[in-house]
């Protein structure tokens, strides 16, 4: 029972590890001054600063300096997942993972069959308890 949920715990990692690596997504963040106004992950970030509730200074800051900016930060996963056969190890690494699984598979051997001389042998039909009548009985 462990085993099957360590391995089922295993092979969840595993498939999140490959949806995650090849995810790729953008932020983008929106500066009006040095205040950062809007950051925003699968939409575009606000561009006005009439909407937001900033302070009378804040607002005569960005009006003197006027400089809005935006920046994309750019996460790229991995396009391209490498799938590697058997042909494409070197000879002797494939001389080594063939002699690995060899010897793995053969390193237990199977229990031999059991033999049960009396498998079709049926008792006889008891019709009294003999020790009984007899008031035999071992002690």
């Amino acid at each position: 029972m462990m085993k099957a949920v360590l391995n089922k715990i295993f092979s969840v990692t595993l498939a999140l590890l490959v949806l995650f690596s090849t995810v790729s997504f953008t932020v983008e963040k929106h500066f009006c001054g040095d205040v950062l106004v809007d950051m925003a992950m699968f939409s575009e970030a606000q561009k006005c600063v009439s909407d937001i509730q900033l302070s009378s200074i804040e607002k005569a800051q960005i009006s003197k300096k006027n400089c809005c900016k935006d920046t994309v930060d750019f996460v790229k996963g991995q396009s391209e997942l490498q799938i590697k056969t058997f042909s494409d190890l070197s000879i002797s690494k494939q001389a080594i993972l063939s002699a690995y699984v060899y010897t793995f598979i053969n390193l237990f051997e199977g229990l031999p069959e059991q033999i049960i001389p009396h498998k079709d042998y049926s008792p006889p039909n008891l019709v009294a308890d003999i020790q009984v009548l007899d008031q035999v009985f071992i002690i």
